[in-house]
C-alpha cells in the first residue's frame, strides 16, 4: 500500500496525527470500517458506521429524517449515530442560527448551549473528538486530519455543502470536532474540503427553514441502519 501524507501534523489528544490517506487496496480495521491503520491508531475504539443509517430528529413537535452515510464518513457517522443511539442529543438546543443576511446554517449538539460544549466520554471522562474525515470523488477512502487547501487536494469531497447537508462543526483545528453539528439552510459550497459532511436531510426540509435559535432537540432516534454501528480495533 502506498501512505500519502498532508503537510502539516496535528497534535491531538496527547498524539501526533500527521494528515494522511491510504491509497490502493489498503487494510481495514478489524471492524471492517474503512479506516486506515494509522487513523486507527489514534483513535482506538472510536465509533465507526459501516454502511448507511437513517436518523429522525424531532424539533417544535415535527420529524426531520437524516440519512447518515458511512461509506463515505465511517468516523464522523459512527459518532454521530452513536451519540444519537445514548440519547445525548434529547433536549438540546439549536444554539446558532444564522438566516440572515442570507440563509446559512443552524447548529446544535452542544450541551453547553453556548457552542463550546462538546461530548464527554463517559469511561475516559475527556472529550471526545474525531478527525477531520472527506472523502474526495471517486476515491475509496477518506483523507484525514487536513483540509482540501492545506492538503493540496484538487478534487472535490464526494458529500458537497449542498441545502439540506449534515455536517460537524469544530474549532480551528481540523480535529476537535466532537459533538456540534450544522444543517446547511443554502448551498455553502465555500465550505467543500474543509468541513466533514457526512449525511443529508431527506424529509422535514421545511422544519429545519423554521428553526428559531434556542428550539430544542425533542427526541433523536436511529430508524434504520443501526447494525452498522461498530468500533474501530487496533491490528494486533
Amino acid at each position: 500500500m502506498t501512505l500519502r501524507y498532508g503537510l502539516l501534523a496535528l497534535v491531538l489528544a496527547g498524539a501526533l496525527l500527521t494528515g494522511c490517506r491510504v491509497t490502493g487496496a489498503a487494510p481495514m480495521s478489524q471492524s471492517a470500517c474503512n479506516v486506515p491503520p494509522e487513523v486507527v491508531e489514534y483513535f482506538p475504539n472510536a465509533p465507526c458506521l459501516t454502511g448507511t443509517a437513517v436518523v429522525e430528529l424531532v424539533v417544535n413537535g415535527r420529524p426531520i429524517t437524516l440519512e447518515i452515510m458511512g461509506k463515505e464518513a465511517p468516523l464522523t457517522a459512527g459518532n454521530f449515530v452513536d451519540l444519537v443511539q445514548r440519547g445525548f442529543y434529547n433536549n438540546l438546543s439549536f444554539h446558532r442560527v444564522v438566516k440572515q443576511p442570507q440563509p446559512f446554517v443552524v447548529q446544535g449538539g452542544d450541551p453547553k448551549g453556548n457552542g463550546t460544549g462538546g461530548f464527554i466520554d463517559p469511561q475516559t471522562k475527556q472529550e471526545r473528538v474525531i478527525p477531520l474525515e472527506i472523502t474526495p470523488q471517486g476515491d475509496a477512502q477518506a483523507y484525514y486530519g487536513q483540509t482540501f487547501p492545506e492538503a493540496r487536494i484538487q478534487k472535490p469531497p464526494a458529500l458537497l455543502h449542498e441545502r439540506g447537508a449534515l455536517a460537524m462543526a469544530r474549532s480551528q483545528n481540523p480535529n476537535s470536532a466532537s459533538s456540534q453539528f450544522y444543517i446547511t439552510l443554502a448551498e455553502q459550497s465555500f465550505l467543500d474540503g474543509n468541513y466533514a459532511v457526512f449525511g443529508k436531510v431527506t424529509a422535514g426540509m421545511d422544519v429545519v427553514d423554521g428553526i428559531k435559535q434556542g428550539d430544542k432537540i425533542t427526541s433523536a432516534k436511529v430508524i434504520s441502519g443501526a447494525e452498522y454501528l461498530t468500533t474501530v480495533k487496533k491490528t494486533p
